[in-house]
């Protein structure tokens, strides 16, 4: 997939999700994906080869 699409995915895949595993070989994706974890307050990992994690890491805040 081509940025933004893994993050968008990612983002709703974190609704109602504890972790998600995301592939994706755009060059971009892998930075989307850290800002993305970051600004929900999830961990980040690069597992190999265009494979990422995103995991919960903490409580949210509610968004407003």
């Amino acid at each position: 997939m081509k940025c933004p699409w893994p993050a968008l995915r990612a983002a709703r895949a974190m609704r109602d999700a504890a972790a998600i595993l995301i592939e994706a070989d755009d060059p971009i994706a892998p930075a989307e994906l850290a800002a993305l974890a970051r600004h929900h307050g999830w961990d980040f990992a690069v597992l190999g080869d265009h494979r990422f994690s995103l995991r919960r890491s903490r409580i949210e805040a509610p968004h407003s």
